[in-house]
């Protein structure tokens, strides 16, 4: 049974708008992203290319898909648009040669610096419109629930 807030505001209650408007604020933060990706790059692709990006090079595509919380089928589909596009190479396991691993390409970095560059006036558009430093500040939160929801999921 979760406490009241002094305003009269349940735990679950509060849980659950502040999850609803993460889930609108990424609606909205994404389909804004897919509208100045460069080329033909999809909000798909730039976000495989951004964990490839964080993470490093070698995982394999089971390992993306599931960090990513996405089907190995709809994985395998994006990551052979990527291939297609240069941006990442494909290549046997050097120990299990059935499996394979995924290697961001030089095209691939510079693909991915592009559209962080092609977001650039949309960021400067919304940081005069919410101050920074509140986004600093609310960072350690959204940090704290993305480890907890990480824990959860197993």
């Amino acid at each position: 049974m979760s406490e009241d807030t002094p305003t009269g505001e349940s735990d679950t209650a509060t849980l659950f708008r502040f999850l609803n408007e993460v889930a609108i604020v990424a609606q909205l933060s994404g389909n804004a992203f897919e509208k100045v990706m460069p080329g033909t790059m999809t909000l798909p692709q730039f976000i495989v290319l951004n964990h490839l990006v964080r993470l490093g090079d070698g995982r394999t595509p089971l390992r993306i898909a599931n960090a990513l919380q996405v089907s190995k089928g709809a994985m395998t589909n994006t990551l052979g648009h990527l291939e297609r596009a240069g941006w990442i190479a494909v290549r046997p396991d050097d120990v299990d040669r059935r499996s394979k691993r995924v290697d961001l390409t030089g095209a691939g970095r510079e693909a991915h610096a592009a559209a962080i560059d092609a977001l650039g006036p949309e960021l400067a558009w919304l940081a005069g419109a919410v101050p920074p430093a509140r986004v600093r500040a609310a960072l350690p939160l959204m940090e704290e629930m993305r480890r907890a929801l990480d824990v959860r999921r197993g």
